[in-house]
């Protein structure tokens, strides 16, 4: 029974934990990005550092949702932890009831 209600919550964290995967491999194609922006940036300097500020901006924002998204898995991890706990406990009652 403890299996079937932690499947949803880790089924979540696997989610979250691919989506974590994801958001890292975009952090790392904007800082390439950033490089080439960088190395180039001898001609067209305006829309370069247009450029280059909007992709520092998609990094940080990338970061801030890197950071929620493991805040939100370690929470799911918490929970799941402690429903596991309770039904370990109901568990544990239903059979001192039983042999008593």
């Amino acid at each position: 029974m403890s299996k079937e209600q932690t499947k949803p919550s880790e089924s979540l964290v696997q989610q979250l934990l691919a989506e974590r995967r994801e958001l890292k491999v975009a952090v790392e194609r904007l800082k390439l990005d950033l490089v080439d922006a960088q190395a180039n940036s001898s001609g067209g300097g305006d829309q370069r550092a247009r450029d280059v500020a909007e992709l520092k901006d998609e990094i940080e924002r990338l970061r801030y949702q890197l950071a929620s998204t493991r805040a939100e898995a370690a929470q799911l991890r918490e929970q799941r932890d402690q429903l596991k706990a309770g039904i370990e406990k109901a568990l544990e009652q239903l059979s001192i009831d039983d042999e008593g």
